[in-house]
């Protein structure tokens, strides 16, 4: 799924740059061969692109999306397609009510301040409609009244704007793993394994002590492998609010050292590598 969704969307930045030169081209009469410079080779290989993502996307997670600022709206979208899960959007109220019964969502992301109607609303009746769909609120209100409005009303979770999209990812993965797995669901990278619901960690089946911001932060750089992530989205996912409020990020580095040297005496590569400046990358194929 991620080549797939990698694949089209080089070619559609291949298309982008391209096309206007191509056609201006074409206009002066050069006759090309077939080559993926050509305009109309770069339009045939695009059209095979999408298609071979719609097929990729067919048996992946539908997640819906009401959002009704664009740019964020677009960015969720990228980010979380390249995570294996299939976007449907609305922008504003109405659309949202008309799509909500389109598919059985593994995941449904709502902002509250939406033209035509009330989001609160809206997270309402998703819950009546699809009571087994995990619902995420993503909204500027951030008052303690608002969230636990928000989470009485039938919502799983609360982000509040703005947020990282690391952190967003991470969330949404916590929601559909609760909403598909019920529980039993077991987490791998390389030698280590995460029950999430019995709150363990195993190192080639040796157990892990960990304390619970140990075990969250694990589960965050896991659902963030292979990316770049900062410590303030860290932070925020771990602390919320309160994560940036300490004047600095030390407590961030405590956590992480204690976490990478347990994980080590039992026997576990070091997975974590130190992006200077920026934070830490997950991955198996750590730099030396």
């Amino acid at each position: 799924q991620l080549f797939f969704a990698t694949f089209y969307r080089l070619f559609y930045l291949s298309v982008k740059s391209g096309s206007r030169k191509d056609q201006a081209d074409d206009k002066q009469g050069q006759d090309r061969n077939f080559s993926f410079h050509g305009f109309r080779d770069r339009f045939m290989v695009l059209k095979i692109a999408k298609f071979l993502l719609f097929c990729s996307k067919s048996a992946c997670m539908q997640i819906l999306i009401v959002e009704d600022e664009a740019l964020l709206m677009e960015s969720m979208v990228s980010y979380l397609e390249l995570e294996g899960f299939r976007c449907e959007k609305a922008s504003d109220y109405h659309t949202a009510v008309c799509v909500l019964d389109k598919h059985d969502y593994i995941c449904m992301l709502i902002d509250l301040n939406l033209p035509g109607g009330d989001g609160l609303e809206l997270v309402k009746l998703a819950r009546e409609n699809q009571s087994e769909s995990g619902i995420i609120i993503i909204s500027a209100r951030n008052t303690i009244e608002q969230r636990v409005e928000g989470l009485d009303a039938g919502a799983d979770d609360y982000l509040v704007k703005p947020f990282h999209l690391s952190e967003l990812v991470a969330r949404v993965h916590s929601v559909a793993r609760r909403t598909r797995m019920k529980g039993g669901e077991v987490l791998s990278f390389g030698v280590i394994s995460v029950h999430p619901e019995e709150h363990s960690c195993f190192v080639d089946k040796k157990q892990v002590d960990l304390t619970r911001k140990e075990l969250d932060m694990l589960m965050f750089l896991m659902a963030n492998r292979n990316r770049v992530v900062t410590k303030e989205s860290i932070a925020d996912y771990l602390w919320g609010e309160y994560g940036g409020g300490y004047g600095s990020y030390d407590f961030v580095y405590t956590h992480l050292k204690n976490l990478r040297r347990k994980l080590q005496d039992a026997g576990c590569p070091d997975y974590v590598e130190n992006i200077y400046g920026i934070g830490y990358k997950f991955s198996l194929d750590k730099s030396p």
